[in-house]
């Protein structure tokens, strides 16, 4: 969830944990498999956005921006480019900036 600067106005996004591969499956692409099979079934479920904390040179290949470019923070100290998120829809994020609120399960 982002809590807009304005309250009444909340967003429901999904949070992509960090995706690993063994290293002996590692360069043959199943990263990426996997990141666009979460996408397309992220977008089948009627989500439009996806934040993550990740690889500054490895999540942009799959559309994702950093969250500081929409105004968008993550609740902790991080750099700036490993926030980033991606747009499913063309105006997902349309008029939302705030800090992420993840679920309690993401501190447990």
């Amino acid at each position: 969830m982002i809590k807009n600067s304005n309250p009444d106005i909340q967003k429901t996004s999904l949070a992509l944990a960090p995706v690993a591969v063994l290293k002996k499956y590692q360069g043959k692409g199943i990263g990426g498999k996997l990141i666009e099979e979460a996408h397309r079934k992220a977008k089948e479920l009627g989500f439009d956005s996806v934040i993550l904390l990740g690889h500054e040179k490895y999540y942009p290949k799959f559309g994702y921006e950093m969250t500081k470019n929409y105004g968008i923070k993550l609740p902790f100290e991080v750099p700036d480019e490993n926030c980033m998120l991606i747009k499913l829809t063309e105006n997902a994020l349309k008029d939302i900036t705030g800090i992420v609120e993840y679920p309690k399960e993401f501190y447990e």
